[in-house]
């Protein structure tokens, strides 16, 4: 490693490049041998870090991928009757489009977070753990109260081995044990497979379809920024950007000199 120099790293990144690497690929590829010559400076004292200097070029960051309207309203349909499965079901999709949960945030809900369900908000933990106050629409709120009545969650209640992390879980596997990330995951895609909407459907995607929902209806982006729980309003203006490519392109549909 003490032969290596910024010629050769750039000679490095110079051939990812020839190959067709992405950009992207190429960031990850210098954050990994910045990583290990910044190991080398701090844990055995080699003189210099010849990645210092070398600046790679950031590549575009992608938009995310949201729903339609329609679409969001064909997979929320999609969940029907009224045994204990069905009500979880109707009552996590409607929670992760109106809240704009993440799926982590969901499956760490405890009855004691519900507290306030009935004015209309619950407590989550996001990422850090930090907490935040989010509101719950009217079609959640009703979802989520069906789930927990006797005939919804409390006939997969958890028996006398479960842990008390269980007992105070919102969310029930079919065993009475606090539901996974996976669980949920797995239960979106169920649905998501049934509506036709397949490998357009991943664990954000109903985040980022509340986030871009709202703000196609006029909701101020400070507004979505503390529903979805970011740090830094950086992140929820990636959403702009998608409902400025929708008005692109909605203009170049409907004006009939737009592309002439």
């Amino acid at each position: 490693m003490k032969d290596v120099t910024e010629p050769i790293i750039e000679q490095y990144i110079a051939h990812l490049r020839a190959v067709g690497r992405k950009a992207s690929s190429v960031g990850r590829a210098m954050a990994a041998v910045r990583g290990l010559h910044r190991f080398a400076v701090d844990e055995f004292g080699f003189f210099a870090d010849p990645t210092e200097q070398v600046k790679v070029a950031k590549g575009a960051q992608s938009l995310p991928k949201a729903l339609s309207e329609p679409e969001i309203e064909r997979l929320l349909g999609s969940v029907v009757g009224e045994d204990s499965v069905a009500r979880r079901d109707r009552a996590i999709l409607e929670l992760l489009y109106g809240t704009g949960m993440r799926i982590s945030e969901l499956v760490r809900l405890s009855i004691p977070d519900l507290a306030q369900l009935e004015e209309g908000v619950l407590r989550a933990f996001g990422k850090g753990s930090k907490e935040r106050v989010v509101p719950v629409g009217r079609f959640a709120r009703q979802a989520l109260t069906d789930w927990l009545a006797p005939a919804g969650r409390g006939s997969l209640a958890p028996d006398r081995w479960a842990t008390r992390d269980d007992a105070e879980a919102v969310f029930l596997n079919q065993r009475g044990r606090r539901l996974t990330r996976q669980g949920a995951w797995l239960i979106l895609r169920k649905y998501g497979d049934k509506v036709g909407l397949h490998d357009r459907l991943w664990p954000h995607v109903l985040r980022h379809s509340c986030a871009t929902h709202m703000l196609d209806h006029g909701a101020d982006i400070r507004v979505v920024q503390e529903l979805l729980g970011h740090a830094s309003i950086a992140t929820t203006q990636v959403y702009t950007r998608v409902s400025a490519e929708r008005l692109r392109q909605a203009y170049e549909h409907a004006h009939p000199r737009a592309l002439g």
